[in-house]
């Protein structure tokens, strides 16, 4: 299901460094919730091949309502969580984006979290595909920018760490990497590959912040024109905000566990 695209509000910046702000009606964020963003965050496409591996058994003697309990996610999931399955869900509807490997596939326990990008996957940019990696911060503060975007964990050290950092981006190619070796997605890996193996800047990077306050340039103005000023020419940056109408944020959690128990899955 394709996200609506949101009404912009401001664009700033110009190549490679841009930034936009979109806003979501009541109406878009719950269809949201209730297909996309639930899809991403519950990681069904993978749910469902784990579960074809057993379909495939002629005669299975395998017992499908402990399938499903062990494939189930019933944990309740953090806000921000959610806010990270937003963003990864817009840039897959609208920025030709493919993020294959869901980080909770790696969790040892349930609610854990891994280093690095919050993000990671491919762009589509022309006839060829890149790597593109992206951090995700979910704030409902009611200041421009939110404090998330400071700090040795906030948005603009995450950005400026991919930009300015080879050996973090090679660790997350790496990541991709022994994922892709059997995987339907091994094509797309090594066409962005070729490209990072010719230069190992040639990548995209999103800065996405999921607000619930009224739209304002000031939460990405200063940041697009400070990372606009050491970029590598074939990198491209771009930052997003998307505001959501006002005190959704600290309902995201719940709104999205009653859409996937009103859909029955």
């Amino acid at each position: 299901m394709t996200l609506a695209a949101g009404r912009v509000e401001y664009t700033l910046g110009a190549t490679p460094v841009t930034g936009c702000g979109l806003s979501w009606t009541g109406t878009e964020l719950d269809t949201a919730l209730e297909g996309s963003v639930a899809e991403v965050l519950f990681d069904d496409a993978g749910a469902n091949d784990c579960a074809a591996l057993l379909e495939s058994v002629i005669g299975t003697e395998f017992d499908q309502s402990a399938v499903k309990q062990v494939l189930e996610n019933k944990n309740v999931p953090e806000d921000w969580r959610v806010g990270e399955a937003l963003a990864e869900a817009y840039l897959v509807s609208h920025r030709t984006c493919r993020f294959p490997w869901p980080d909770g596939r790696d969790e040892r326990r349930s609610g854990s979290s891994l280093p690095g990008a919050d993000l990671v996957g491919f762009q589509r940019d022309g006839t060829t595909d890149r790597f593109a990696f992206g951090e995700v911060k979910t704030s409902n503060e009611g200041k421009y920018p939110p404090g998330t975007m400071y700090g040795r964990t906030g948005l603009k050290q995450q950005i400026e760490d991919l930009r300015d950092n080879i050996s973090i981006r090679d660790g997350l190619v790496k990541y991709l990497w022994y994922r892709a070796v059997n995987a339907p997605w091994k094509a797309q890996f090594l066409c962005a590959y070729r490209r990072y193996n010719a230069s190992n800047t040639d990548v995209q990077l999103f800065g996405f912040l999921v607000r619930d306050v009224s739209p304002h340039k000031d939460d990405l103005r200063v940041r697009v024109s400070e990372l606009g000023k050491n970029c590598p020419a074939v990198m491209s940056i771009e930052l997003l905000a998307i505001y959501l109408p006002a005190d959704n944020i600290q309902t995201l959690s719940q709104k999205v566990m009653n859409s996937r128990k009103g859909s029955g899955t």
